[in-house]
């Protein structure tokens, strides 16, 4: 799943390329994707792109007065294709075409089994239930201990869970929590009401320096090939059965409560939740 720090740096890149461009056309292939049924992306042609922007793992689109907010779901994502022409060879299918007054075209695709992308047209981004649930954002700035600290309180939740519980902690995923946990060296099925205040601010750190990192890793990188680069820096998330690159012991892909996550055992250990 696109998580905060690929959506980001595609956002700046959709941003420097469409941004003072105007909408030719939307078509939407699928029109299941449309979750505004009373105004339909078609309606925006002619409209002229301010700005490009990412809330969460959402990315919207500022159309002066009305925004184009998209989610990728599980398995969607963007081909930008300068020519306008799309490549028959490209993974998925096209759900919509985006094309500017320029010829260039923005192809939102679906690479997985299940349709889970989808669009609104809405007046401000907040107006998305989604957006404006979303928690604090770690890749801000203004992120502080005392945020993080608002997210886990004493509750009885698994600290895997509850990181990507979007309305607690915003944009980040199964990937990013499974990097922040190793890095903090905090197991995946711990409950935030034990935890120590050493433990806390490791996570602060951990959450703060895997998010904001992994933006400045992803800038430049062209959006065809930002999910592969996600996926080779990785430190333990889809790493099962190599060794950590801590320790050297070997990750494991620990199954719990109809979810998984990939952890070593030795910078990880379990303890009592």
């Amino acid at each position: 799943m696109p998580e905060s720090p690929e959506v980001q740096a595609l956002a700046e890149q959709l941003d420097e390329r469409m941004a003072g461009h105007s909408i030719a056309s939307v078509d939407a292939v699928d029109r299941r994707i449309v979750k505004t049924r009373e105004r339909l992306p078609a309606s925006v042609a002619g409209a002229r792109i301010d700005g490009v922007r990412r809330f969460g793992k959402y990315l919207g689109f500022d159309l002066g007065g009305q925004w184009m907010v998209l989610s990728f779901g599980r398995n969607g994502w963007i081909r930008w294709r300068p020519g306008g022409t799309p490549d028959p060879d490209a993974a998925g299918y096209a759900v919509a075409d985006v094309t500017l007054e320029d010829g260039a075209l923005m192809q939102i695709a679906e690479t997985g089994d299940f349709l889970a992308v989808a669009v609104w047209m809405v007046d401000t981004p907040e107006d998305v239930a989604g957006v404006a649930d979303l928690g604090p954002d770690p890749i801000s700035p203004d992120f502080s201990p005392a945020d993080l600290e608002r997210a886990l309180g004493t509750r009885r939740k698994q600290i895997k869970a509850l990181l990507q519980e979007q309305r607690s902690v915003a944009g980040i995923g199964n990937a990013y929590s499974d990097e922040i946990l190793h890095r903090a060296r905090v197991s995946p099925v711990v409950h935030a009401a034990v935890l120590t205040a050493e433990e806390r601010g490791r996570l602060y750190r951990a959450t703060v320096d895997v998010m904001r990192g992994a933006v400045a890793d992803r800038r430049g990188v062209p959006a065809d090939s930002l999910k592969q680069t996600k996926v080779a820096a990785m430190a333990v998330h889809g790493r099962a059965g190599e060794a950590c690159p801590v320790c050297g012991d070997i990750i494991v892909d620990h199954v719990f409560g109809g979810a998984s996550a990939q952890l070593c055992p030795t910078c990880q250990p379990s303890r009592a939740s």
